[in-house]
């Protein structure tokens, strides 16, 4: 069976993903908090530095992850997909920061209904992520195994919400702003948001994959 040979004496690769997925959904309710509280500028500052640091602790433990996939006797399917998940997990607490980052860089003066949605989409897709992950060292059992994957349909049914906020907000953004640099900023704000709940439906795609052929 794949992630059979996950035992803990062999590195506790479960609690790691857990780990990781904890750390993302720290960065996804710190950006969220930033989003709401946008318009104070000390607030604005101390969630960012929340996002920061939980995209770098979500890095160690994907480095460790990736340090003891070389170090451990493993298949080189359950290499590939360990590989996958975490990395494709850390994707997702990068692109939190990247965003409050781009927010900061590009000077957004405001916050709008826009931008307030797609945060509320993608920390909804990051606490469902979490919940899929938990479930990985459960797969054995038929009830975790379903579960799991109505998760992951949870996460692409978020993913797809995303999709038409974003082509709502894009519609409106070239309809209605005039000035052409806000357009710039926010255009690049609202693709960021959006391939948040992108790749936390990457995360799902890989955990089901590891579902059906533990089924």
């Amino acid at each position: 069976m794949l992630f059979g040979k996950l035992l803990p004496r062999e590195g506790n690769f479960y609690e790691m993903f857990n780990q990781h997925a904890g750390r993302v959904v720290e960065a996804a309710h710190a950006f969220s908090h930033l989003v709401a509280n946008y318009d104070d500028l000390n607030l604005r500052e101390r969630y960012t530095l929340e996002v920061d640091n939980a995209e770098r602790s979500a890095d160690r433990v994907t480095h460790e992850v990736n340090r003891l996939i070389h170090k451990t006797f493993i298949t080189p399917i359950d290499r590939d997909q360990i590989h996958r998940l975490i990395n494709t997990m850390d994707d997702v607490a990068d692109l939190f920061q990247d965003t409050a980052e781009t927010m900061s860089l590009y000077d957004l003066r405001r916050v709008n209904e826009e931008i307030a949605r797609l945060a509320d989409l993608a920390v909804k897709c990051v606490e469902r992520l979490r919940e899929a992950v938990s479930m990985i060292g459960g797969l054995a059992d038929a009830s975790t195994a379903e579960a799991a994957l109505k998760t992951c349909e949870e996460i692409d049914r978020l993913e797809s919400d995303a999709d038409r906020v974003m082509r709502a907000a894009m519609t409106k953004l070239f309809r209605d702003e005039p000035d052409v640099r806000e357009v710039l900023k926010l255009k690049a704000i609202y693709e960021l948001l959006e391939t948040i709940t992108d790749k936390c439906e990457d995360v799902a795609n890989v955990i089901e994959g590891i579902v059906l052929e533990n089924s």
